[in-house]
């Protein structure tokens, strides 16, 4: 008789090897960390003697569930910003959220309350790719979980690091620190070809071949990133990604909703692995990812909780059954995805897609021994019938909850008997975390409360006042612009530094509390000679509500003009900024930069297409800094109206918005 440390006896053993064979009064021997026997109980009885012998009557042994996505330590902004879609959840709430809060305490704080509710869910590996992955990697072990932890390059500043070089050398250094961990698999983690430029997941590719370690990647998550990749780089995200070498490396691709046949076939040729995340495409509306082709292709497709604040949470029972039953949905096929191979993804193709299979996902002699145990004598999971061998995988798949894991071991080691967490106090964590969310509410609350904050969190606003004086004076009638201001441009004192012709379309957002000034998205379409657009620019524009004063007669000074490119689509920041009401102004304008005794000025001709209202508009407008200068420049401002032929009576108090509201 051989000695081993621990065997599980008297349950039914799923292996989920390549043959699947299933055990239905089975046993599994273990020694140390590996497995040492998988087989009837009567044969491992005849064979090995054990410390400890944990009768499993009544349950399933069957290798621990693997999540192939997740972001841990995010359970800290679990329910944060929901029922939003993924550009405004992300750059909107997530980011300026993480960019003020995390930090390496938030990481590992974070990332064990992950680890504990993924062992209730008898989980006992994961892919993560987060910030201050380092911490993340500790906290995992901590609590006992394999995980690959992929540290998070972005092209802009993150939580932990100021550039991507920083964060290149942070993950470098972070893969040599935790390279042969027994538990702990570093890896490379680009964020998405969308959040990452040309350079970046090259350089990225490069670190992770050099190491020999995985790559984890976001990829065609959505409809939108698809069809931005095109737009810029001619081609879609997958054969982008190629092209640069990312999938020369050992990568798993997260999402992959949309994705087309071609793409699929370059996946399965770079044995890429493919993190499916129902729940969380669902959510976001994102879309079904094409699995069934994908398997039908020979990929290894897993499955992935996605971070636990856009999911909202990291139960894999849940996610697997959702897997089953929306492929057959998406088909229209109620044979497609059968529980057995929903099952499989949630095991040993999992551990394959995060390029893992050789040690875990399954049970067999050799591997590491992480296993659980689920009770299926349960209300909900009776009564239970025989005629179908593959029955089991339906009971687990259709009918268990997490709630029915009973012992979870990983490398060998317990981390939860009888339902009773072993190394982790989840009493003390859920009290921290909510001493956290107190502050992170007021922090939200209080940028919420004000539209200037709101605007600058998305960043790229500068964060200048810019005080501006300016006149507006309404002509009777349409006059050629160019003709109007022939007699100005004539007068020796003017010198012409620039000419431009655009065609402009201002969305103006506007808010019950008028106190928060309003916010205008415009799109400046300029023109040649013959009229035709030879570049677009998208500028966000944010306006204080009052007027500082008014010099002369309607010629106003203005302030607290923070003006930033608009980077998103005008539907983002709609759906970000809420407003009460939207109005649309629409203008060609002829703008010429002059000096006028020295003084820069912006004269603006322009004719109001929508809404619709007769003759042209002139506006001058300059910068200016000092109550002194903005005196001196109003009169040069009424005097360039005399030169124009501009009388006082056609000077105009109005804004354009103001004849949108009209």
């Amino acid at each position: 008789m051989e000695r081993v440390d621990k065997i599980l006896s008297g349950g039914i053993v799923l292996t989920m090897n390549a043959a699947m064979d299933v055990y239905v009064n089975g046993a599994v021997a273990v020694k140390k960390d590996v497995i040492v026997a998988v087989g009837t109980a009567d044969a491992i009885a005849d064979h090995y003697i054990a410390d400890e012998l944990v009768l499993c009557d009544g349950q399933v042994i069957m290798p621990g569930l693997v999540n192939t996505h997740t972001h841990a330590a995010m359970t800290l902004l679990r329910g944060l910003a929901d029922d939003l879609r993924l550009d405004v959840w992300l750059i909107g709430y997530m980011m300026p959220t993480e960019q003020s809060f995390v930090n390496p305490h938030f990481c590992r704080l974070g990332t064990k309350i992950a680890c504990a509710e993924m062992i209730r869910s008898g989980i006992t590996m994961f892919a993560d790719m987060y910030y201050f992955e380092a911490d993340v990697a500790a906290a995992t072990a901590e609590a006992g979980m394999r995980a690959v932890c992929g540290q998070t390059v972005l092209k802009f500043p993150a939580p932990d690091a100021a550039s991507y070089e920083d964060s290149l050398q942070y993950t470098r250094q972070f893969i040599q620190d935790w390279k042969d961990h027994p538990l702990i698999v570093p890896a490379v983690a680009p964020h998405a070809p969308y959040t990452c430029t040309d350079d970046i997941l090259s350089a990225c590719a490069d670190l992770a071949k050099t190491f020999d370690v995985p790559l984890l990647i976001h990829v065609s998550e959505t409809r939108q990133e698809v069809e931005d990749s095109r737009t810029e780089f001619q081609m879609p995200v997958v054969p982008r990604i190629k092209k640069l070498g990312v999938l020369d490396a050992k990568t798993l691709a997260a999402h992959c909703v949309h994705v087309d046949s071609g793409e699929i076939r370059t996946l399965f040729n770079h044995r890429t692995g493919i993190a499916h995340c129902p729940t969380s495409n669902l959510k976001l509306a994102s879309g079904i990812a094409p699995i069934n082709e994908m398997l039908g292709r020979g990929l290894n497709v897993g499955i992935g909780t996605d971070g636990p604040a856009s999911n909202n949470d990291l139960d894999m029972f849940e996610e697997v059954r959702l897997a089953a039953i929306l492929a057959k949905g998406a088909t229209l096929d109620p044979t497609v995805l059968p529980a057995k191979q929903a099952l499989l993804m949630g095991t040993r193709l999992g551990a394959q897609a995060m390029h893992m299979g050789e040690i875990t996902g399954s049970l067999e002699v050799g591997k590491r021994a992480d296993m659980v145990t689920v009770d299926i004598h349960t209300l909900h999971n009776s009564p239970k019938f025989s005629r179908d061998e593959d029955a089991v995988y339906s009971q687990i798949v259709y009918a268990a909850k997490s709630t029915d894991v009973v012992h979870v071991m990983v490398n060998g080691v317990w981390l939860m008997r009888d339902k009773v967490l072993l190394t982790l106090d989840e009493a003390a964590l859920l009290a921290e975390a909510n001493l956290l969310a107190r502050e992170i509410d007021a922090f939200l609350i209080a940028r919420e409360g004000s539209l200037l904050n709101k605007l600058i969190a998305i960043g790229g606003v500068a964060q200048t006042e810019s005080f501006e004086i300016q006149v507006k004076s309404r002509l009777p009638q349409t006059v050629n612009a160019e003709a109007f201001v022939a007699p100005l441009l004539a007068d020796e004192r003017v010198q012409v530094v620039r000419k431009s012709h655009y065609r402009q379309y201002d969305t103006y957002f506007t808010f019950l509390d008028e106190t928060q000034g309003r916010v205008r998205y415009r799109e400046d379409d300029a023109l040649n000679a013959e009229g035709d657009v030879t570049g677009v620019r998208m500028r966000l524009t944010y306006t204080a509500p009052s007027k500082e004063r008014e010099f002369d007669r309607a010629v106003l000074l203005s302030r607290s003009q923070f003006i930033a490119p608009a980077t998103r689509p005008l539907r983002f920041y709609r759906e970000y900024f809420r407003p009460n009401a939207e109005h649309e102004v629409q203008k060609t304008r002829h703008r010429w930069h002059i000096l006028y005794k020295g003084v820069l000025f912006y004269l603006n001709v322009d004719d109001i297409i929508v809404p619709q209202v007769s003759g042209t508009f002139v506006e001058i407008k300059s910068q200016t800094w000092s109550k002194h200068d903005a005196e001196y420049k109003a009169s040069l401002v009424s005097e360039l109206l005399t030169l124009l032929g501009v009388t006082e009576d056609m000077r105009v108090h109005k804004e354009y918005i103001e004849f949108a509201t009209a």
